[in-house]
Protein backbone atom coordinates (compact mmCIF):
# COMPACT_ATOMS: atom_id res chain seq x y z
CA UNK A 1 0.00 0.00 0.00
CA UNK A 2 1.36 3.71 -0.72
CA UNK A 3 1.27 5.80 1.91
CA UNK A 4 1.02 9.46 0.90
CA UNK A 5 2.46 12.04 3.34
CA UNK A 6 0.87 15.31 4.09
CA UNK A 7 2.76 18.85 3.54
CA UNK A 8 3.45 18.91 7.46
CA UNK A 9 4.79 15.43 6.80
CA UNK A 10 7.33 15.93 3.63
CA UNK A 11 8.54 19.20 5.54
CA UNK A 12 9.88 17.43 8.27
CA UNK A 13 11.03 14.72 5.33
CA UNK A 14 12.80 18.17 3.57
CA UNK A 15 15.05 18.48 6.95
CA UNK A 16 15.89 14.95 7.13
CA UNK A 17 16.75 14.99 3.25
CA UNK A 18 18.86 17.84 4.03
CA UNK A 19 20.69 16.68 6.58
CA UNK A 20 21.55 13.88 4.23
CA UNK A 21 23.01 16.34 1.52
CA UNK A 22 24.88 18.71 4.08
CA UNK A 23 26.65 15.05 5.01
CA UNK A 24 27.18 14.32 1.35
CA UNK A 25 28.32 17.30 0.27
CA UNK A 26 31.28 16.74 3.14
CA UNK A 27 31.96 13.72 1.98
CA UNK A 28 32.75 14.44 -1.45
CA UNK A 29 35.54 16.68 -0.41
CA UNK A 30 36.95 13.65 1.16
CA UNK A 31 37.56 11.76 -1.61
CA UNK A 32 40.84 11.89 -2.28
CA UNK A 33 43.56 9.08 -3.11
CA UNK A 34 44.51 7.69 0.17
CA UNK A 35 41.66 7.98 2.45
CA UNK A 36 40.08 4.80 4.05
CA UNK A 37 36.63 4.06 3.25
CA UNK A 38 36.43 3.60 7.03
CA UNK A 39 36.98 7.31 7.95
CA UNK A 40 34.04 8.24 5.26
CA UNK A 41 32.18 6.34 7.17
CA UNK A 42 33.23 7.53 10.66
CA UNK A 43 32.74 11.40 9.77
CA UNK A 44 29.13 10.45 8.10
CA UNK A 45 27.69 8.93 11.39
CA UNK A 46 29.51 11.62 13.59
CA UNK A 47 27.58 14.55 11.11
CA UNK A 48 24.44 13.18 11.47
CA UNK A 49 24.34 12.78 15.25
CA UNK A 50 25.47 16.17 15.61
CA UNK A 51 22.99 17.48 13.37
CA UNK A 52 20.24 15.53 15.41
CA UNK A 53 19.59 12.67 13.22
CA UNK A 54 20.39 8.84 13.60
CA UNK A 55 22.20 6.77 10.52
CA UNK A 56 19.40 5.01 8.71
CA UNK A 57 21.48 2.29 7.61
CA UNK A 58 23.74 0.95 10.53
CA UNK A 59 22.28 -2.29 11.77
CA UNK A 60 19.16 -2.15 9.00
CA UNK A 61 18.96 -5.96 8.22
CA UNK A 62 22.37 -6.22 9.88
CA UNK A 63 23.96 -3.80 7.81
CA UNK A 64 27.52 -3.49 9.87
CA UNK A 65 27.95 0.68 8.89
CA UNK A 66 26.05 4.26 8.32
CA UNK A 67 27.66 4.80 4.93
CA UNK A 68 27.80 2.54 1.68
CA UNK A 69 31.04 3.15 0.00
CA UNK A 70 31.31 1.34 -3.61
CA UNK A 71 34.29 1.66 -5.28
CA UNK A 72 34.31 1.31 -9.21
CA UNK A 73 32.61 -2.23 -10.18
CA UNK A 74 30.85 -2.19 -6.60
CA UNK A 75 27.36 -1.18 -7.30
CA UNK A 76 25.74 -0.36 -4.12
CA UNK A 77 26.17 -1.81 -0.42
CA UNK A 78 29.63 -1.34 -0.44
CA UNK A 79 30.62 -2.10 3.59
CA UNK A 80 33.37 0.77 5.00
CA UNK A 81 37.27 -1.02 5.69
CA UNK A 82 40.80 0.00 5.70
CA UNK A 83 40.45 -0.06 2.41
CA UNK A 84 42.73 3.32 0.83
CA UNK A 85 41.13 5.26 -2.62
CA UNK A 86 43.17 4.59 -5.13
CA UNK A 87 43.55 7.47 -7.91
CA UNK A 88 41.39 6.97 -10.70
CA UNK A 89 38.62 4.87 -8.37
CA UNK A 90 34.86 6.27 -8.83
CA UNK A 91 33.21 6.40 -5.55
CA UNK A 92 29.54 6.17 -4.82
CA UNK A 93 28.14 7.17 -1.48
CA UNK A 94 25.08 6.42 -0.48
CA UNK A 95 23.63 7.96 2.96
CA UNK A 96 20.52 8.37 4.94
CA UNK A 97 18.71 9.40 8.37
CA UNK A 98 15.92 9.38 10.24
CA UNK A 99 14.61 12.97 11.64
CA UNK A 100 11.96 13.02 13.74
CA UNK A 101 10.70 9.69 12.75
CA UNK A 102 11.13 10.59 9.21
CA UNK A 103 14.01 9.12 6.62
CA UNK A 104 15.57 10.91 3.87
CA UNK A 105 18.01 9.22 1.58
CA UNK A 106 20.44 9.93 -1.33
CA UNK A 107 23.50 9.24 -2.96
CA UNK A 108 26.56 10.06 -5.28
CA UNK A 109 29.41 8.92 -7.27
CA UNK A 110 32.59 11.13 -6.98
CA UNK A 111 35.67 10.57 -8.62
CA UNK A 112 39.03 9.94 -6.99
CA UNK A 113 41.59 12.28 -8.66
CA UNK A 114 42.06 12.31 -12.49
CA UNK A 115 39.78 9.32 -13.62
CA UNK A 116 39.06 7.80 -17.33
CA UNK A 117 36.73 9.61 -19.88
CA UNK A 118 34.60 6.81 -19.51
CA UNK A 119 33.87 7.00 -16.02
CA UNK A 120 33.57 10.66 -15.71
CA UNK A 121 30.63 10.31 -18.70
CA UNK A 122 29.38 7.09 -16.37
CA UNK A 123 28.80 9.68 -13.65
CA UNK A 124 27.94 12.20 -15.99
CA UNK A 125 24.83 9.04 -16.80
CA UNK A 126 23.45 8.26 -13.96
CA UNK A 127 23.20 12.00 -13.14
CA UNK A 128 21.01 12.73 -16.26
CA UNK A 129 19.15 9.40 -16.12
CA UNK A 130 18.26 10.48 -12.44
CA UNK A 131 17.02 14.11 -13.38
CA UNK A 132 15.40 12.77 -16.62
CA UNK A 133 13.63 10.39 -14.47
CA UNK A 134 12.11 13.22 -12.28
CA UNK A 135 11.38 15.40 -15.15
CA UNK A 136 8.21 12.83 -15.12
CA UNK A 137 7.62 12.70 -11.45
CA UNK A 138 4.26 14.94 -12.34
CA UNK A 139 0.34 14.48 -11.45
CA UNK A 140 -1.64 11.47 -13.43
CA UNK A 141 1.43 10.27 -14.44
CA UNK A 142 2.22 6.64 -14.55
CA UNK A 143 5.26 5.48 -12.17
CA UNK A 144 6.40 3.55 -15.32
CA UNK A 145 7.03 6.80 -16.93
CA UNK A 146 9.81 7.80 -14.46
CA UNK A 147 11.60 4.40 -15.23
CA UNK A 148 11.43 4.03 -19.15
CA UNK A 149 12.83 7.61 -18.89
CA UNK A 150 15.57 6.40 -17.11
CA UNK A 151 16.30 3.70 -18.74
CA UNK A 152 16.02 5.85 -21.85
CA UNK A 153 18.68 8.40 -20.68
CA UNK A 154 21.37 6.08 -19.71
CA UNK A 155 21.05 3.71 -22.73
CA UNK A 156 20.80 6.61 -25.08
CA UNK A 157 25.06 6.90 -23.21
CA UNK A 158 25.43 3.36 -24.25
CA UNK A 159 25.56 2.10 -20.32
CA UNK A 160 23.41 -0.19 -18.81
CA UNK A 161 20.54 -0.15 -16.03
CA UNK A 162 21.25 -1.96 -13.06
CA UNK A 163 17.70 -4.19 -12.65
CA UNK A 164 18.23 -6.36 -9.42
CA UNK A 165 17.66 -3.40 -7.38
CA UNK A 166 15.31 -0.44 -7.35
CA UNK A 167 14.37 2.93 -6.34
CA UNK A 168 11.20 3.09 -3.51
CA UNK A 169 9.00 4.75 -2.04
CA UNK A 170 10.11 6.53 1.46
CA UNK A 171 8.75 7.76 4.41
CA UNK A 172 8.49 6.50 8.14
CA UNK A 173 10.04 3.74 6.83
CA UNK A 174 13.53 3.53 4.77
CA UNK A 175 11.91 1.49 1.93
CA UNK A 176 8.14 1.64 1.02
CA UNK A 177 5.92 0.86 -1.38
CA UNK A 178 5.91 1.90 -4.94
CA UNK A 179 9.06 -0.36 -6.11
CA UNK A 180 10.54 2.63 -8.69
CA UNK A 181 12.75 0.08 -11.08
CA UNK A 182 14.91 1.59 -13.68
CA UNK A 183 13.54 0.10 -16.42
CA UNK A 184 10.58 -0.77 -18.05
CA UNK A 185 7.83 0.73 -20.68
CA UNK A 186 6.11 3.85 -19.52
CA UNK A 187 2.15 3.95 -19.12
CA UNK A 188 2.17 1.21 -16.39
CA UNK A 189 1.65 1.88 -12.80
CA UNK A 190 -0.12 3.97 -10.59
CA UNK A 191 -0.60 7.64 -10.98
CA UNK A 192 1.45 9.79 -9.66
CA UNK A 193 -0.54 11.77 -6.90
CA UNK A 194 0.36 14.34 -4.67
CA UNK A 195 1.63 13.49 -1.35
CA UNK A 196 3.60 10.87 -2.95
CA UNK A 197 7.68 10.78 -1.62
CA UNK A 198 9.75 8.11 -3.33
CA UNK A 199 13.89 7.75 -3.74
CA UNK A 200 14.51 7.72 -7.27
CA UNK A 201 18.11 5.75 -7.92
CA UNK A 202 19.43 5.59 -11.29
CA UNK A 203 22.28 2.51 -10.41
CA UNK A 204 24.03 2.07 -13.62
CA UNK A 205 27.00 -0.18 -15.36
CA UNK A 206 29.55 0.45 -18.49
CA UNK A 207 29.09 -2.88 -19.22
CA UNK A 208 26.33 -5.86 -18.92
CA UNK A 209 23.68 -5.15 -15.88
CA UNK A 210 23.95 -8.63 -14.83
CA UNK A 211 24.61 -8.12 -10.57
CA UNK A 212 27.13 -10.48 -8.25
CA UNK A 213 26.98 -10.51 -4.22
CA UNK A 214 30.33 -10.61 -2.51
CA UNK A 215 31.13 -12.93 0.07
CA UNK A 216 30.67 -10.31 2.42
CA UNK A 217 26.46 -10.94 2.03
CA UNK A 218 26.05 -7.56 0.99
CA UNK A 219 28.34 -5.93 -1.38
CA UNK A 220 26.96 -6.17 -5.27
CA UNK A 221 29.23 -5.83 -8.08
CA UNK A 222 28.61 -5.84 -11.49
CA UNK A 223 29.31 -9.77 -13.25
CA UNK A 224 31.51 -8.45 -16.13
CA UNK A 225 33.14 -6.43 -13.22
CA UNK A 226 32.62 -2.91 -15.60
CA UNK A 227 32.04 0.66 -13.88
CA UNK A 228 28.90 1.58 -11.99
CA UNK A 229 27.53 4.43 -10.81
CA UNK A 230 24.56 5.29 -8.56
CA UNK A 231 22.70 8.60 -7.90
CA UNK A 232 19.73 9.35 -6.03
CA UNK A 233 17.47 11.92 -3.97
CA UNK A 234 14.44 11.65 -2.11
CA UNK A 235 11.84 13.63 -3.97
CA UNK A 236 8.14 14.36 -3.22
CA UNK A 237 5.12 15.76 -5.18
CA UNK A 238 3.68 18.32 -3.16
CA UNK A 239 1.58 21.79 -3.89
CA UNK A 240 4.62 23.57 -5.00
CA UNK A 241 4.74 20.82 -7.62
CA UNK A 242 7.67 18.23 -7.77
CA UNK A 243 10.58 18.89 -4.98
CA UNK A 244 14.12 17.39 -4.34
CA UNK A 245 13.76 17.12 -0.98
CA UNK A 246 17.67 16.05 -0.74
CA UNK A 247 19.34 18.51 -3.74
CA UNK A 248 21.89 20.28 -2.11
CA UNK A 249 21.91 23.60 -2.17
CA UNK A 250 24.72 24.25 -4.33
CA UNK A 251 23.02 21.91 -7.07
CA UNK A 252 20.45 24.72 -7.22
CA UNK A 253 21.76 25.11 -11.01
CA UNK A 254 21.50 22.22 -12.20
CA UNK A 255 17.73 21.86 -11.11
CA UNK A 256 17.09 25.40 -13.20
CA UNK A 257 18.56 23.75 -15.91
CA UNK A 258 16.31 20.74 -16.07
CA UNK A 259 13.20 22.52 -15.58
CA UNK A 260 14.14 25.06 -18.41
CA UNK A 261 14.71 21.53 -20.44
CA UNK A 262 11.18 20.67 -19.29
CA UNK A 263 9.37 23.96 -20.01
Amino acid sequence: MIVYKSMKEIEIMRQSSQIVARILSGLKEMIVPGVETRELDLFAESEARKLGAVPAFKGYRGYPASLCVSVNEEIVHGIPSSRQLKEGDIVSLDFGVVYEGFYGDAAITVPAGVVTEEARRLIDAAERGFFRGWQEFREDNRLSDISAAIQAEVEQAGFSVIRSFVGHGIGRNLHEEPQVPNFGHPGHGPKIRNGLALAIEPMIAAGNWEVEILDDGWTAVTKDRSLAAHYEHTVALTDSGAEILSLDPKDAEKLSAWRTVDA
